[in-house]
């Protein structure tokens, strides 16, 4: 039996909860995650994210799919390979842009389905 402010609760399996606490990932990858989804509640981050889920793509067909400055653009992108979410390759004389790997594909596919199954 579990005491907490007074109140008793019989449900809590105190061995089963420690375990689970004892399996959270270290502080430094939880720091990681929240950057990360931090970093997606931007708008126009995730159109950056969905539109090179598609292709591969340079500043300047960003700017021109989203009608974003140039700046801007290169803002968000800076963010995105700080977190290891999107990586960048020299193509000739340009920078092309690309999502890191099937994990980020992944996290995004998922978050879209999951969205698209839960209605409005």
């Amino acid at each position: 039996m579990f005491m907490e402010y007074g109140h008793t609760c019989e449900l809590i399996d105190t061995e089963a909860i420690n375990s689970l606490v004892s399996n959270l990932p270290e502080e430094d990858a939880i720091l990681r995650v929240s950057n990360i989804f931090h970093a997606l509640q931007s708008g126009p981050r995730l159109k950056i994210m969905y539109l090179l889920l598609e292709k591969e793509m340079c500043v300047c067909e960003l700017e021109f799919a989203l009608g974003m400055t140039q700046s801007a653009i290169s803002h968000n992108l800076r963010t995105l390979r700080q977190l290891d979410l999107v990586r960048a390759k020299k193509k000739g004389r340009f920078v092309v842009y690309s999502v890191a790997d099937e994990h980020v594909k992944m996290l995004l596919e998922l978050s879209r389905k999951h969205v698209m199954g839960c209605g409005p």
